[in-house]
C-alpha cells in the first residue's frame, strides 16, 4: 500500500510553499471527471498552454483534454479507432490518446500519482528535498515537469540512448539531469545511480521509483481504467464484447488499467507486451531494444501479474520501419492508395515508437483469439511522434529516401504480415513463473522482503488495499487545498 502517514513537520513547509506559489493541487475525482473542476480554474486555463509551467495545468493531467495546444477545455476523451484497412484484423483496436497531456506523454499522470500523496501527507518536504526520477524516459519528463508546477526541486535520471529531444526539454524544467549507461532496457543501471545517490545525499533526496511506487499504479487502475471503460460505454454496440487491454508493461503502471477493467468486463482479458529483442516476461530473456519507454530485464514490483493472460513479443525493426511508414509522406500516401482513410493517416503521428508497439500487440492479439468485428480491443498511444523526430532524421541520413517500394514492403511484412508466433497465453503456472522473478531484483537486489512477494501473490486483498487508497488520497488533497487557502 501507499503509506499516508502523516509527517506534521513536512506537511506544514509543504502547505506554506504552496500558499506562497499559488499552487491548487487536483483530486483524482477531478482527473477523471473535469466538470468537478471550478470555474475559476478552467477559466485561467484558457490563456494556459498546454506545457506551460504553471501550477493551474496540474488540473489538465487528464484524458479529457481538449485537443489544441493552448486554451484548450475539457470534453470527451481523446481516443482514436483503427480501421480494418489498416489493421487488417476486423476486430476492432481502440487507442487512448497521450499526446494531449502536459508534456506529451501520460507519463505526468502517473509521475503525479506519485508526488502527491508524499506531498500532502508531508512525507516528502519540498523546502529540503529533491525528487528523484529514475525512468527510460517519459516517467522522468513527466516527475520533472510535475515537481516544477508543485514548487519542487528535481533530478531526472534516464539512459544515455534515449532521444535527444528527451534530453534537451528536460534540462529546461529539471534542477539535474543525469544520463546512465545504455538504452531502454539498461534499468538495472538506473537503480544503481540512485543507490549511490543515496549513499551520497540521504534524506536530502526522496526517489520516486516508478517500478514499485504504487501510486503509479493507482493513477492507472483508477484515472485510466475508469477514462477506458468510459469509452466502451461509448462504442460497445448490443452485439459487441469487449475482448481485453494491451500495454506494454514499461514500469507496470499502464497495465494496472486492466485490474479495474477485469472487476468491470471479468471475461476480458489483459495483454502484456514487450520487445522481442529483450523477451523478460516471455522466456526470461534479456538483450537491448529500440521501444523507447519500456524498461526490460526484470518484472516491476507493481505489476500484477496473476491478472495478466497473455504475453506479447514485438520485433522492434517492426517498430522503427513503420514510424516511417506512418511518418514519410510517401507512406503516407502509400496507405491511402491502400484504402486506409485520409483523415486517420494525417494523424498517425499521434503514434509514438512504444505506441506502434501496443498496436502491433493488439494485432496480435486479434489473430490469435480469431476476433471479429464485433470485439473491441482497447490499447494507449502513451505519446506521439513529437518526441522522435530526431529518430525520422537519423533513419533518413542512415537509409535514404523512403520511397514507395519501402512503404508496400514495411506495411505487408509488419502490420498485414502479423503473426502469432512470440506469445504466449499464461496458465497459473505460467503466471506464478513470472511473478518469481520478481524476486531477483527486487529482494536480492532492492531490499524488498519474503513476506512481500509472497503477499502480492498468495493474500487475496493485496491489489484491493491498494485500489481502496484513492478516496483517502482525494481526502488529503482536498484537506491540503483547504489549508493552503487559495479556492
Amino acid at each position: 500500500m501507499i503509506n499516508l502517514t502523516i509527517n506534521k513537520t513536512g506537511l506544514e513547509h509543504a502547505i506554506q510553499r504552496a500558499r506562497e506559489r499559488n499552487i491548487v493541487i487536483p483530486t483524482f475525482a477531478q482527473q477523471k471527471n473535469p466538470t468537478l473542476i471550478p470555474d475559476s480554474v478552467k477559466n485561467e486555463l484558457r490563456n494556459i498552454g498546454l506545457w506551460d509551467i504553471t501550477p493551474r495545468n496540474l488540473f489538465r493531467i487528464t484524458w479529457k483534454n481538449e485537443a489544441v495546444a493552448a486554451g484548450g477545455e475539457f470534453g470527451d476523451i481523446n481516443y482514436v479507432e483503427l480501421p480494418p484497412e489498416l489493421t487488417g484484423v476486423p476486430a476492432r483496436i481502440i487507442a487512448l490518446v497521450g499526446k494531449w497531456f502536459p508534456t506529451g506523454a501520460h507519463k505526468v499522470g502517473a509521475a503525479f500519482g506519485c508526488l502527491v500523496p508524499r506531498l500532502v501527507t508531508g512525507q516528502f518536504d519540498p523546502t529540503k528535498q529533491k525528487a528523484v526520477w529514475p525512468s527510460t524516459g517519459n516517467y522522468c519528463r513527466g516527475g520533472a515537469y510535475d515537481s516544477t508546477l508543485l514548487a519542487c526541486d528535481s533530478i531526472a535520471i534516464l539512459p544515455e540512448e534515449m532521444s535527444q529531444e528527451r534530453f534537451a526539454w528536460l534540462k529546461t524544467v529539471s534542477g539535474e539531469v543525469i544520463a546512465t549507461p545504455g538504452c531502454e532496457s539498461n534499468v538495472k543501471e538506473i537503480f544503481d545511480k540512485c543507490h549511490e545517490l543515496t549513499r551520497k545525499r540521504g534524506d536530502d533526496i526522496f526517489i520516486f521509483n516508478q517500478f514499485e511506487e504504487f501510486g503509479n499504479y493507482l493513477w492507472h487502475y483508477d484515472i485510466t481504467g475508469h477514462a477506458m471503460e468510459e469509452i466502451l460505454q461509448q462504442t460497445l454496440g448490443p452485439r459487441d464484447r469487449f475482448a481485453g487491454v494491451i500495454s506494454n508493461t514499461g514500469s507496470g503502471g499502464t497495465i494496472a488499467c486492466g485490474d479495474y477493467l477485469k472487476q468491470q468486463f471479468p471475461t476480458c482479458k489483459v495483454i502484456a507486451s514487450e520487445a522481442l529483442q529483450c523477451p523478460t516476461l516471455l522466456v526470461n530473456g534479456f538483450g537491448g531494444h529500440r521501444i523507447e519507454g519500456i524498461g526490460d530485464k526484470h518484472v516491476p514490483w507493481i505489476h500484477n501479474v496473476k491478472n495478466t493472460d497473455m504475453i506479447t513479443a514485438i520485433d522492434d525493426e517492426a517498430t522503427i520501419s513503420l514510424i516511417r511508414l506512418f511518418n514519410e509522406p510517401t507512406g503516407r500516401g502509400y496507405l491511402v492508395k491502400q484504402g486506409v482513410p485520409e483523415a486517420l493517416v494525417e494523424h498517425l503521428d499521434l503514434m509514438g515508437i512504444s505506441s506502434i508497439a501496443n498496436v502491433l500487440a493488439a494485432i496480435k492479439t486479434a489473430k490469435w483469439y480469431e476476433l471479429t468485428e464485433n470485439d473491441i480491443l482497447l490499447t494507449v498511444w502513451t505519446d506521439s511522434m513529437e518526441l522522435y523526430q530526431s529518430r525520422l532524421r537519423e533513419l533518413h541520413e542512415r537509409h535514404g529516401e523512403y520511397t514507395e517500394m519501402d512503404a508496400a514492403a514495411h506495411f505487408h511484412r509488419y502490420i498485414l504480415g502479423t503473426t502469432t508466433d512470440a506469445m504466449a497465453e499464461l496458465t497459473y503456472p505460467d503466471r506464478k513463473r513470472v511473478h518469481n522473478l520478481k524476486y531477483y531484483t527486487w529482494v536480492e537486489q532492492q531490499g524488498k522482503t519474503y513476506d512481500e512477494i509472497q503477499a502480492q501473490w498468495y493474500q487475496e486483498d493485496y491489489w484491493i488495499k491498494v485500489q481502496e487508497q484513492v478516496e483517502e488520497i482525494d481526502t488529503l488533497i482536498t484537506a491540503f487545498n483547504t489549508q493552503v487557502g487559495l479556492i
